[in-house]
C-alpha cells in the first residue's frame, strides 16, 4: 500500500482543559499518514485520482477551528474519522503535537492509527 503524508501542518486554536487554556490559542502541529493506493493516479497524472493533502489539509484546518474540544485525543479521533469516511483511505495515522503544554518538554501529543473497518457502520 502506498502512503500520502502531510507532516507539521500548524493550526493555533483554543483547546484545553484548563481555563487558561480555554482564553488563548495555541498551536498544534499535525502529522498525517494516510494509506491508499496511487497507481491509478501515477496513471492518469490527474489529482482526482489520489489524495489531494491540500484538500485534507484544508479540511483538517476547517475542523480544529470550528469545533473546539478539551482533548488532543478527542480531536485525533475526530480527524481519523472524517479522513477514513471523506477520502480514498484504507488507513491513517493521526499524530498530534502541542508543544506549550508542558514547558519542561519541547512537546507533547498523542497518535493514532486507525482503518476504515473501525468506523464501518
Amino acid at each position: 500500500m502506498d502512503k500520502v503524508f502531510i507532516t507539521q501542518l500548524h493550526v493555533d486554536t483554543i483547546i484545553g482543559v484548563y481555563d487558561f487554556e480555554k482564553e488563548t490559542e495555541q498551536s498544534l502541529f499535525f502529522d498525517i499518514e494516510m494509506l491508499t493506493d496511487i497507481r491509478a493516479a501515477a496513471n492518469s497524472d490527474d489529482i482526482n485520482d489520489t489524495v489531494d493533502y491540500a484538500v485534507v489539509s484544508e479540511r483538517i484546518i476547517k475542523h480544529v477551528k470550528a469545533k473546539p474540544v478539551e482533548l488532543l485525543e478527542t480531536l485525533v479521533e475526530q480527524i481519523a474519522e472524517f479522513i477514513l469516511t471523506e477520502f480514498n483511505v484504507t488507513q491513517v495515522k493521526v499524530r498530534v503535537s502541542k508543544p506549550a503544554a508542558v514547558k519542561a518538554a519541547v512537546t507533547v501529543g498523542v497518535e493514532i492509527i486507525r482503518s476504515v473497518k473501525d468506523f464501518k457502520k
